[in-house]
């Protein structure tokens, strides 16, 4: 049902509500991460998905708003009815928002990568050495 809505909505940002949270998928999580900085995780079949408390979603629908994204808010309890809904027409930035947002997931997880590389290391007699260097690139020093 979820990935029908997708077809039919492609350019919406749909968030699914489960329980006391709300989920989204794909490109949507990675809007909903990158516009709040909640985390992202990958499900059993690889796809990124984030989630947000059921308080959050006003906040959430207002930045959609602000933002001038398309949304739908979909109940999935409730035979899949919507809740919520915005529709911008014309002025819809999901497009070049979904773009800096994809980016910014991609490079969030790498950077998160190397940060619990760096701390699982940090015992490790080379460390200094490895993390001064890090800082001569990143700052110049």
């Amino acid at each position: 049902m979820a990935k029908n809505l997708k077809q039919i909505h492609p350019d919406f940002v749909i968030c699914y509500k489960v329980g006391k949270f709300y989920n989204s998928f794909g490109k949507d999580a990675c809007i909903i991460s990158y516009l709040f900085e909640y985390s992202t995780r990958k499900t059993e079949q690889d796809i990124i998905s984030t989630g947000f408390p059921k308080n959050a979603l006003p906040k959430v629908m207002s930045k959609l708003e602000k933002e001038k994204l398309n949304y739908l808010i979909i109940d999935t309890r409730n035979n899949y009815n919507v809740d919520e809904e915005s529709d911008n027409k014309n002025l819809n930035r999901y497009h070049e928002i979904s773009k800096k947002a994809q980016k910014y997931v991609k490079y969030k997880r790498r950077i998160d990568e190397v940060k619990n590389t760096l701390i699982k290391n940090i015992e490790k007699e080379e460390f200094a050495t490895k993390f001064t260097k890090i800082e001569e690139i990143l700052y110049g020093k």
